[in-house]
């Protein structure tokens, strides 16, 4: 296939404001003096916000003014003052203090009686509790009902000034100028002609330049006829915009828009509606305008009633106006009329969450699909386009003394491909289940527990199709009964290191409804009930680890070797009827067997020997080094844990090193960290090598020859859970696991002996130092054969080879060039099946960032969207670019 990229680099027009903003806080350094910009045709005189008040040029004089009726009192500190007729004249540097507000200037008058005063030269006013900071040539102010009128002004909210420094008090500072401002009261400002900004100053980035805006202290900046400019020049036209000021709170409004460009959705436009509903509910709806293919729907509503409560669902969809399909050309529809081909649906998501009390939860996860084709050619990432299945369920759970109550509802669906109803629907509808921990057994050594279940089941599934969908399909009866007890008693045993667990259990399920077997084919439900009876017997055997402490150091550290062996054995007797048995999820495919699995974990430790610390040099050195212990076998409880069916590990089995003294005596971690400790030991690679030998390689006559089988034994061992042929031994399993530092590295391999092949390997790895960040992993899949007849086309997806690469230089909060790129491959085909560059600059008040993504899913999507956004601090980002679909 020969691929063809094309990249355009598009510049947008913006239309109006963000409502509501994220937090993102402008940085503003520190300077001598800061400078605002003017207003185009109103100039202000080039004003200086001073960091610190007039130093006295005079001894001067301080007077306290005592107002009748009035609890504050009023402190005038100037070089000369004077009393005429009851009012106060104060000349050079006059500092006057009323309440946590200070009024500097350079003459000043005030009336005691009405709490006026005016202001010439080097106005300054400061305080408050926003952290009010207003410059002025002149004014007029009253301290009482802090109304005013000041002229010329440059100010700042949200930021206090401590001489040199300045520090901000809120995560959305705000500054302003004006040819006049009208302070309204303690908290309003009407501000004419003049600007406003959140970047840092003399020089912003960014401003808005209006004839009037209204400021509310604590709420929004209400802008009205303002031009957007970025560097002076103008960019677009408002009518009415907002600007948070002070604080983060939620208002209802409209979002910034949407705009962007895709080769099969032609021109994208839209927008949505912010709804602050109360303080624990709100709600986004939005839509967008797809040029050539319709409309596409979107909404999401949160709330959030308590503490302990959570809800939230998630809506969009696509009216698709469809394409035209080419003369002989097979489309991907979700409908098909004549030769236009569309692919619209809708995806409906509902996550619920409450915590009634610390022992009893509810949870739901609900999700409605109405089309796969819809999620492969509309879905905005990869991940979520090429994932086939639909889990939704919910449940309350109430766990007690060591017993835990269950209720259950759920449906799960996998589809097949992208035909119309061909989907494999589960359901669970509904289950009980009550089962319990593993419980000491009276006095005696031994320990219980117990798992039951009362549930109702259905299966519905298409066995027969064609090229416009399923002609035949698999159903049980909408409410099949199941009915399992499985009680069993264990007796964990230790003896000089070594662990012993024999383990029996019983097992009986009931079902209204069997399977009557068909060959080669799935079967029919039968209305006749069946009961499975099961005896399972298990020992399970770890000897004690062998570990070596190598004497050399590397790169400052010491290292440490544990080898960690075990042994299980496992038999089932009692399923005679397995090839009867509807098969729901893991209870039903449990077989006879006979089968040991044994295998060995490698663990290598790292602990650093040298602490980078100089006044740690002249201590004497601790006794040991602490490595020694690590990963060493010391006697456990007796207490089995349910999970995996072995006595609880010791601290220093799980990896972690023993406790050993420090330099003041006490225990490491028992109290504040001794500096001149060396760290723990951690462990810096896992691998674990298992396989099972089958002494019963039919699974007692339940394996059928050239059919995809899943028993019990190989579901939860193997990446290929499915068997084909009779056989001894499962394929090999290696868990490897690399993590030292800015490295991490995981390889998964099932390797099969008897073909000699790999059958699954899956590997990532991920490097991080400082900005730079690299990225990779390799998926290999080989299914066995039988599961598609040879003749089917579909049979060459059977054999998977994919690679994913990332790399990225920085991060999305990181000022300066930011450059990030990502790609999977299908290794198979030899093409680029998903590609995504993204490439931003973010200043200090502002950013921009451009995305290519490319997908390429066979003949549904091949489609080169192109996306941006462009974010303003404090108030929001404009565009097609949103968070989830951000490289960084």
């Amino acid at each position: 296939m020969n691929l063809r990229f094309r990249i355009l680099i598009t510049a947008a027009c913006l239309c109006h404001l963000l409502f509501t903003v994220p937090i993102v806080t402008s940085q503003l350094r520190p300077r001598a003096s800061l400078q605002f910009p003017s207003v185009a045709g109103l100039q202000p005189p080039p004003l200086q916000l001073q960091l610190q008040p007039p130093a006295a040029a005079c001894s001067g004089t301080i007077t306290h003014v005592h107002s009748p009726g009035q609890a504050v009192e009023t402190i005038i500190q100037a070089c000369e003052q004077e009393r005429t007729g009851g009012v106060y004249k104060a000349n050079g540097n006059v500092l006057l203090t009323h309440g946590n507000y200070l009024l500097y200037a350079d003459h000043v008058t005030y009336d005691p009686k009405t709490g006026d005063t005016t202001e010439t030269g080097h106005v300054i006013l400061d305080g408050g509790p926003h952290d009010e900071h207003l410059e002025a040539t002149h004014g007029a102010y009253n301290v009482r009902t802090e109304i005013g009128t000041f002229y010329d002004v440059s100010g700042t909210l949200g930021m206090r000034f401590h001489g040199q420094l300045v520090t901000l008090t809120t995560s959305n500072p705000f500054a302003f100028t004006g040819k006049v401002v009208d302070k309204l009261g303690p908290d309003r400002y009407l501000v004419h002609h003049g600007t406003v900004t959140s970047c840092e100053v003399p020089h912003p980035i960014w401003t808005f330049n209006m004839p009037r805006a209204l400021v509310e202290v604590g709420g929004d900046a209400k802008i009205y006829r303002s031009t957007f400019r970025v560097k002076g020049i103008p960019a677009f036209f408002m009518p009415y915009a907002t600007h948070p000021v002070d604080h983060l709170g939620r208002h209802s409004g409209f979002l910034m828009p949407n705009f962007g460009t895709s080769n099969i959705k032609g021109i994208i436009l839209g927008d949505s509606f912010y709804w602050a509903i109360n303080r624990s509910m709100d709600a986004t709806i939005g839509a967008e305008m797809f040029s050539t293919r319709g409309w596409a729907e979107r909404g999401v509503f949160r709330a959030t009633p308590n503490e302990h409560t959570y809800f939230m669902t998630t809506y969009s969809g696509v009216t698709d106006r469809g394409y035209q399909l080419k003369k002989g050309q097979i489309g991907a529809c979700s409908q098909q009329i004549g030769t236009t081909c569309k692919q619209g649906g809708e995806d409906i998501l509902v996550k619920a969450a409450s915590d009634f009390s610390p022992e009893t939860r509810a949870v739901i996860n609900v999700e409605y699909l109405s089309s796969y084709i819809y999620r492969l050619a509309f879905s905005t990432g990869l991940v979520q386009a090429i994932s086939s299945e639909v889990d939704s369920y919910g449940f309350v759970s109430k766990n007690f003394n060591g017993y835990s109550l269950n209720a259950f509802v759920g449906r799960f669906q996998d589809f097949q491909n992208f035909l119309p109803d061909n989907v494999i629907t589960i359901r669970h509808t509904p289950s009980f289940e009550f089962s319990s921990l593993d419980r000491i057994l009276g006095n005696s050594p031994f320990y219980w527990s117990f798992d039951s279940a009362v549930e109702g089941l259905s299966r519905n599934e298409p066995i027969a199709t064609s090229a416009t969908g399923p002609t035949n399909f698999f159903r049980t009866a909408p409410e099949v009964g199941r009915f399992n007890l499985r009680p069993d008693i264990s007796l964990p045993l230790q003896f000089h290191g070594w662990d012993f667990r024999p383990e029996l259990a019983l097992e009986d399920t009931a079902y209204t409804q069997s399977l009557t077997p068909v060959p080669g084919n799935v079967g029919t439900p039968s209305n006749e009930p069946i009961n499975r009876q099961a005896v399972e017997g298990t020992f399970e055997l770890r000897p004690p680890s062998l570990a070596r402490v190598f004497d050399k150091t590397l790169l400052g550290h010491k290292f440490k070797h544990v080898i960690e062996p075990s042994v299980t054995y496992r038999y089932v007797t009692g399923v005679n009827n397995f090839s009867n048995i509807l098969r729901f999820d893991g209870v039903d495919v449990l077989t006879d067997t006979n089968e040991v699995e044994y295998g060995v974990t490698n663990r290598l430790y790292a602990k650093q020997t040298k602490i980078d610390n100089p006044d740690c040099e002249d201590l004497p050195a601790p006794a040991k080094p602490g490595l020694e212990q690590t990963g060493e076998t010391a006697p456990a409880p007796p207490a089995a844990s349910a999970e995996s069916g072995i006595s609880p590990a010791s601290p220093a089995e799980s990896g972690a090193s023993t406790t050993e003294p420090n330099q003041s005596g006490r225990a490491a971690g028992a109290g504040a960290a001794n500096p001149c400790e060396p760290p723990a030991a951690r462990e810096v690679i896992t691998w674990r090598v298992a396989q099972k030998h089958y002494f019963n390689p039919t699974f007692g006559n339940a394996l059928i020859p050239g059919e995809p089988n899943v028993f019990a034994s190989t579901v939860n061992f193997t990446g290929v859970a499915f068997l084909t042929q009779a056989t001894n031994y499962s394929p090999i399993i290696s868990r490897l696991h690399f993590q030292a530092g800015a490295l991490d590295a995981e390889w998964d391999l099932d390797y099969d002996l008897q073909r000699g092949r790999i059958n699954a390997s899956t590997s990532g790895l991920g490097y991080a130092r400082g900005p730079f960040y690299v990225g990779g992993g390799h998926s290999f899949l080989q299914a066995p054969a039988q599961l598609l007849p040879s003749s089917n086309p579909l049979s060459l997806a059977l054999k998977f080879n994919q690679w994913r690469i990332m790399g990225r230089y920085g991060n999305g909060n990181r000022h300066g060039f930011n450059v990030g790129a990502s790609a999977g491959i299908d290794a198979n085909n030899n093409f680029l099946q998903y590609s995504s560059y993204q490439a931003s600059y973010n200043f200090n008040c502002c950013g921009l960032t451009f995305e290519l993504q490319r997908f390429a899913l066979g003949l549904v999507r091949n489609e080169n969207q192109y996306r941006f956004a462009f974010s303003l601090a404090n108030v929001g980002t404009f565009g097609t670019l949103r968070r989830i679909q951000r490289l960084f």
